[in-house]
């Protein structure tokens, strides 16, 4: 039996106060529960249960996004200046 569940994930980046959502998919696959973020492209989680499933999802959004905001940050010219945008 295959399942879905949809729901949106506040987000909270350590050391920042950024709050996002995400829609996560989520299905039982045999004894596991596997997600993926359809806002993060190779974001993806798996637990046994939902609670696991989703803090694991969490965690790999907040490592990739992590990961990309560092990256591009090391293109910005040091002049350049740093805004924060507030969406929605």
């Amino acid at each position: 039996m295959k399942w879905t569940t949809y729901f949106n994930r506040g987000f909270v980046q350590k050391g920042r106060s950024m709050h996002n959502e995400f829609t996560a998919i989520m299905e039982r696959d045999g004894d596991w529960y596997v997600a993926y973020c359809l806002e993060v492209p190779g974001a993806n989680g798996q637990g046994s249960t939902l609670e696991e499933c989703k803090e694991n999802l969490a965690a790999a959004i907040e490592l990739i996004l992590e990961d990309r905001r560092e990256d591009m940050l090391r293109g910005v010219p040091s002049d350049a200046q740093r805004e924060v945008v507030t969406v929605g």
